[in-house]
């Protein structure tokens, strides 16, 4: 099923992987594009925004995007991506307005991603071409407090006819043509991408998406936020939770064993607890104490398997 989203971005189907911080790797957006959907990378944090760019285009001749967290200024690496052929740039977290004549005169399309129709109406005035409607359901980092249920035709209604993408708790088939009934064009999907067998995911973490229900996935105003204060997210529970919940849910500052290392990178780079940082391939330690990003879709993540076969399952009921 092709939908106008589809025929604005050049892709086959309405399914866009999400921008996972670590796992968005040139290798797994490729499999993603190259199987009719859309890739993205994360390049908000890269040195040279450029290079994953220019990688992933030896590795697909299909559209990608880019996405670049408004946290921190990100006017430098934008222009490298552009520059490097970026086409599609996916922003988040922050305003949109002072990146969009920059987006639209590298003759780029530019998404943002928000958490309410009064949001959505006004990155649309600004000069958004594509909106994505991130509900409270979403793992990781979480931009608002509605559901995606409730969100979606919201935003839908308030924009028409810019396309609309869902974001948050979309697992498996059903979820995508749920949103689609609601009025979205496509279906951004997160969790479920960990489980690409092109993810460089840690193993640990996978086992732990693998057995975890949709009860185990906790939202928190400010927990994991070493690197990125003052942004709530959503994480499987773990012992870090536990130990932190048993002393009261203390603040920043006088958290159970906060700043001692529990892992390390795979440079040897000491990990702290309670660091927003994903498990990745190549790090050691105490891997189920770092913060294990998940929807409350993840009950439907259940097998480690190629991009490809994830794609065609998401889209096997439209």
């Amino acid at each position: 099923m092709r939908t106008p989203l589809c025929d604005l971005l050049g892709i086959e189907h309405p399914i866009v992987q999400a921008p996972m911080g670590g796992p968005a790797v040139p290798r797994l957006a490729a499999a993603v594009s190259n199987a009719g959907a859309l890739g993205m990378l994360v390049l908000g944090r890269s040195d040279d925004a450029g290079a994953p760019v220019r990688e992933l285009r030896e590795l697909t001749q299909h559209p990608f995007a880019g996405n670049f967290v408004l946290e921190h200024d990100q006017h430098a690496r934008l222009e490298a991506a552009l520059e490097a052929g970026l086409a599609i740039v996916s922003l988040f977290w922050g305003d949109p307005k002072p990146y969009v004549d920059q987006v639209h005169e590298a003759g780029a399309l530019l998404l943002h991603t928000v958490a309410s129709a009064e949001e959505a109406k006004r990155v649309v005035a600004d000069g958004a071409d594509v909106v994505v409607a991130q509900g409270w359901d979403a793992g990781g980092h979480v931009w608002g407090q509605v559901g995606t249920l409730a969100l979606v035709p919201a935003v839908v209604d308030a924009v028409e006819p810019t396309p609309v993408i869902a974001a948050g708790g979309i697992g498996d088939a059903r979820g995508v043509a749920a949103v689609l009934a609601l009025g979205a064009q496509g279906a951004w999907v997160g969790t479920r991408f960990l489980m690409a067998e092109e993810a460089p995911v840690h193993e640990h973490y996978q086992r732990r998406l693998i057995e975890a229900a949709e009860t185990d996935a906790l939202w928190f105003p400010d927990l994991f936020d070493g690197g990125w204060p003052d942004a709530p997210h959503r994480a499987l529970r773990n012992a870090t939770i536990d130990a932190w919940e048993a002393a009261g849910r203390p603040p920043a500052g006088s958290r159970p064993g906060e700043g001692e290392p529990v892992a390390t990178s795979s440079t040897g780079a000491a990990i702290a607890r309670y660091a927003s940082l994903t498990p990745l391939d190549g790090m050691d330690g105490d891997i189920d104490a770092m913060s294990l990003w998940a929807g409350q879709s993840v009950a439907l993540a259940r097998r480690v398997e190629p991009a490809a076969d994830i794609v065609a399952e998401l889209v096997s009921r439209l």
